[in-house]
């Protein structure tokens, strides 16, 4: 049985643990009110963006770009957004889930170790692939640490867009985590090359536009500005919400603490008592056997 000082001990230490926990909440609270604001910020033009080259398109659905070439697809490249370190609840988790289960599904008729190409952002998703004799192609880390950098999103761009137009994969999906709110983050899987633009557009077909410069010279504009954005999008999405898991996680582990805490007061009274109660048992014993 613990003694009195083990218990407290143990109190002092779980005490501790609780202020570091609590820190780490207040942190990942205050990025996160600036990654929020810069998702939001950014959904519009991205949004617009894809409206745009959607139009220009479907005024002129027999044109061609390198990033939108559609070919027989014997490699696939895997773009993996985690976190370099741990204590964020789910996200790395459930990212990795949503991987094994595109690998275990659509990939499945693949050679996983051979034809399937990885990118991982994160230290967390290229500990697992590498581990498991993954190709791993490209690995970034402390993309998210201290801050993201727009810079950092262009070097992936750059690698990807080298990569895909060299053959090197014939079709790249993304799977990150899509923030929600403070308590809700959603696996998100999209195909990010080559790009593909909705087929039914009718109603876009119907209105004539009058387009300066030609539709050709748009199109070549359009489609690298929206990978561009995409990418950029994809991953401020996913530090929005990895900050948003941060701050969820270190909020539970503070109440759990307090939980822990309560109980082992509970624990330590109760020993305090028993103890207590026996000195008092002994000294009337004692007492008694004098008379």
């Amino acid at each position: 049985m613990a003694t009195l000082r083990d218990i407290r001990n143990r109190i002092k230490a779980v005490k501790n643990t609780q202020k570091i926990t609590k820190a780490m909440k207040m942190v990942a609270a205050a990025k996160l009110r600036r990654a929020q604001d810069a998702i939001i910020n950014a959904r519009p033009y991205a949004k617009g963006i894809k409206s745009m080259l959607t139009r220009v398109i479907a005024t002129n659905p027999d044109f061609y770009h390198i990033l939108s070439n559609q070919r027989e697809v014997k490699n696939v490249g895997i773009l993996l957004i985690t976190y370099d370190k741990g204590l964020c609840g789910s996200f790395n988790t459930n990212v990795i889930k949503e991987v094994q289960r595109l690998l275990n599904e659509e990939l499945s008729d693949f050679d996983l170790q051979t034809n399937v190409k990885f990118y991982v952002v994160g230290k967390k998703g290229y500990d697992i692939y590498s581990f498991q004799n993954f190709k791993i192609e490209k690995s970034y880390t402390q993309i998210f640490l201290p801050r993201l950098k727009y810079e950092q999103s262009q070097r992936i761009l750059e690698d990807i867009k080298a990569d895909f137009i060299n053959g090197v994969f014939d079709k790249l999906y993304v799977v990150y985590n899509e923030f929600k709110n403070v308590i809700q983050q959603k696996v998100v899987v999209e195909q990010l090359l080559p790009i593909v633009v909705p087929q039914n557009l009718d109603e876009v077909k119907n209105v004539e536009y009058i387009f300066e410069p030609g539709k050709e010279t748009l199109i070549e504009k359009l489609i690298p500005e929206f990978l561009d954005t995409e990418v950029w999008r994809v991953l401020l999405e996913s530090q929005a919400a990895v900050f948003a898991a941060q701050m969820t996680a270190m909020d539970n582990a503070t109440e759990n603490a307090k939980e822990i805490i309560y109980e082992l007061q509970l624990t330590y009274n109760k020993a305090r008592q028993a103890a207590i109660t026996k000195e008092i048992l002994e000294v009337v014993s004692g007492a008694n056997a004098l008379k």
